[in-house]
Parts: structure tokens; sequence; C-alpha cells
């Protein structure tokens, strides 16, 4: 069936549109740390009044100032930040990790506690929650300690929480569909730390950066700090760099290294068209989800996707694999936009068995489609038809409206649909020029 031979309110377009999302690009050259995210985003647009206002929520102003300020490295001028710590007393801890008077290294379980007594929106409380999770996680790993019993100077430091949570409170004000950042640049050499001298990158943010696409050895000293690292790895959709992007807004967080290139942070904030697409197709951009599952039974995982589909998957499925030591499992996929990554993996966390999961983005070429709704003798059905590059049509009427009908009609499933289908082809034909193809 031509797309010409359809009601008007059902036409295809003519050449079908393609859609833009509101990108966050970040480009990490000479790296990235909490200060520097903070300041590049403060210059790209955030209101800092605004900012120090929700950071009023940690009930933490008594432990830290917050200052931002015009600065400059090789001529690219843009923001600094500066959380001044303030010196504070506290009692001391049975713990052997005491640091002095200066600032308070918190365990984990108290920077939770202190997020969520915060009373921050969802999203940026599970961004925050995200984030110090990674550096938990990797601390732990590498200190040879449970995850709960972590008491580290990086997550712990007052620095570091505002950082974080700063740049939760920032992503959730520019309210983009889509993070995207370039590779990004470690640094070589040593770093002195509470730990001792340690290489570059620090064991912490080689952890955090597992599968992330870096460069070692472009600047001398620390370009990315485990902060910066877990914010990106918290925050980044896709590690690429953007195509067909238009360019609205640029930040510059400046940063106090002396390196042989600029001690800077880019981020840019545009529209990413969607990828061109040929032949009739209109190409989307989108994100795969995955989770490899081996204790869920397969009752259990019938609800999980229901889940997954309330939460904003546009399509769920499972593949049966085989897992080391020969486990049987499922491999669940997801497909969806990338302003619902947040809260389908929060989904996939909250109702499977699953500790990890792994995001790609992916091109999808969707056909032009549209949805009848046609009366046959037997109730109204949905019918929907799609149009092929050579300009024919397919349809196929919809399986739960039959199924529905079999129900009111009393009749078989099979022979029902047989009729349905019969009717809806003269229908068709009648109404709206050749049926084109059944699927």
């Amino acid at each position: 069936m031509p797309a010409s031979a359809l009601p008007a309110s059902f036409r295809f377009p003519s050449s079908p549109g393609r859609g833009t999302m509101k990108t966050l690009f970040y480009q990490c050259s000479a790296g990235i740390s909490g200060d520097m995210n903070l300041a590049a985003l403060v210059d790209l647009g955030v209101d800092r009044s605004y900012l120090v206002d929700q950071l009023g929520r940690l009930r933490l102003e008594s432990e830290f100032t917050l200052d931002f300020s015009r600065a400059e490295k090789s001529g690219i001028w843009g923001i600094r930040a500066s959380v001044m710590v303030k010196p504070v007393s506290f009692a001391r801890s049975n713990s052997p990790h005491r640091h002095g008077s200066r600032h308070a290294h918190r365990h984990y379980r108290d920077i939770r506690q202190i997020v969520v007594d915060a009373g921050y929106s969802s999203r940026v409380e599970t961004r925050c929650l995200r984030i110090f999770h990674l550096i938990a996680e990797a601390e732990a790993r590498v200190h040879g300690c449970e995850i709960d019993d972590v008491h580290f100077h990086e997550v712990g430091a007052i620095d570091s929480i505002v950082d974080i949570v700063g740049a939760a409170i920032c992503l959730d004000y520019l309210a983009v569909d889509r993070v995207i950042c370039s590779s990004v640049e470690l640094g070589h050499g040593f770093v002195d730390c509470e730990h001792g001298t340690l290489p570059v990158p620090a064991p912490a943010t080689a952890e955090i950066l597992k599968g992330v696409p870096c460069r070692i050895g472009g600047v001398d000293g620390e370009a990315t700090t485990p902060t910066g690292a877990a914010i990106l790895k918290g925050t980044v959709d896709a590690f690429e760099s953007p195509e067909n992007f238009r360019i609205e807004h640029i930040g510059y967080g400046i940063g106090t290294r002396d390196f042989r290139v600029p001690n800077v942070l880019r981020v840019m904030l545009g529209e990413l068209a969607d990828e061109p697409a040929s032949n009739g197709g209109d190409g989307r951009q989108s994100l795969e989800i995955k989770a490899n599952i081996d204790d869920m039974t397969p009752e259990a995982l019938e609800p999980l996707m229901e889940r997954l589909f309330e939460a904003g998957a546009a399509d769920v499925f499972l593949t049966p694999i085989v897992m080391k030591k020969s486990r049987l499992a499922h491999m669940v996929s997801v497909l969806c936009a990338p302003s619902s990554r947040d809260a389908l993996v929060d989904a996939l966390f909250e109702h499977s068995t699953t500790i990890g999961v792994r995001i790609q983005s992916a091109s999808k070429r969707i056909l032009p489609r549209t949805l009848l709704t046609l009366e046959t003798r037997f109730g109204a059905v949905r019918v929907k038809v799609v149009e092929l590059p050579s300009a024919r049509s397919r349809w196929k009427v919809e399986h739960d409206d039959v199924k529905k009908l079999s129900i009111l009609n009393g009749m078989p499933y099979g022979e029902i649909r047989k009729d349905i289908e019969a009717e809806v082809g003269t229908l068709l034909v009648a109404g709206h020029g050749a049926a084109g193809d059944q699927e």
C-alpha cells in the first residue's frame, strides 16, 4: 500500500525528520578533576547561586566554603572553582587512619547517609550515590576491604563530597538528554598521596576507568583524579567523538597544574542530530544496556522485563548464553533512549540479581510506520502499517487486540486471527488502495 493511499492523518512524512538530543560533551584532553568539572559546568551556564543553595542541603557549611573566580591558562579564560576546607576538630576515631583536625575522612556508609538525608530529587540522589559507589568500590578493591568499611581520603574528604554532589546538581540543572566524552588523558609519572607515592594513574583511578578509552603520557603528572574519573564513569552515556553536533554553549574549567598543554577541561552543550539515514529509514541514536544473569529463574525474568518496560525501555529481550564454569545464563538486553538510561539501570539493579551492567551506544534505523484502527465484524483492531524503502508497504494486526477479541467472541485464537486478517485486507483494499504485504 503506497503511503499516498493512506488517510491524510496517517500519512508518512515525505522526508522523515531527524530528531535532536540536548547533549553535553566532555573534552578531557588535559584530564579531569572534581573542581575543574564544577568550574566548567558553572562557566557553561549553571547558576552558581542555585548550586550553592542546593549544596546547603548537605548541612556541611561549617566545613567548607566554595569560591568561583575568573582564571586563565595559556590564554584560555574560564572559571576556577576552589573548595576551601575550614579547620574543624573532630572526635578521635578508633580507625588507624586518623588524619588530624583539618577535615573528616568519613566512611562510605556515612557519605551515603548524608546524601540521602539531604532530600535531593531522585535524579540527583541516584547520580550522587552511583559516583560515590564507584570510588568506594575501587578503593575497596585496591585496599582489600569491604566496601562499607572503606575509610579513605578521596571520597571522605569534604572537597570531594562538594565536587561530586555539585556535579550531580549541575547535571540535573542542565537537563541534558545525553552525555558523551572524548578519550580521557590520565597523565604519567608519580603522585604523592596519603598512602605514599603512587604511579599515575592512581590505582583507584585506573580501577574506575576500566573499559573507558584513555590516553597515558600526554602530560607529566596526575591529569585525572579518582573523583574526576568517577564523575565521568557515573555520568557519561558513551565515550566517543560526536558527529552531527551543533555547539550552542561552551564552558572552561581552569585547573591549577602547569602542564605542557593547557590544564583546562572544556565542556560543550549543544544538539546532537540523529545519524542520517538512507533509503527511507529514519536513523536514531539509542543505548543498549546489557547484563548477564545466571541465578534467576525464567519465571523471575518475566516480571523483570515488565519493570524494564515500565521504566522506559523501547525493547527488552533475553538471549540464552553459557558463562564461565559452563553455567547456563541469560543475557538481558535493553534498548532505550539516552534519557531513560538512569531509570533502566536502577530498575536492573533493583529487580534483578546483577551487580553490573554494560552500556553502549547503538544506532537505529527505523522504517516509517503508522497505526490504523479498523472496525471489523468482531470489533476494533489496530493495524501497524510499515513503509519499505521501495515504497511498498506491509501490515500486521496487533496481537493483543486479536487476543481480546478471541475472548470476547468465544472463538479460538487461530481461527479469529485468520478471519480478522482477511477482513483487514479487504478493508485496506477498499478504503485505501492496494493492501500491501501481510506479515
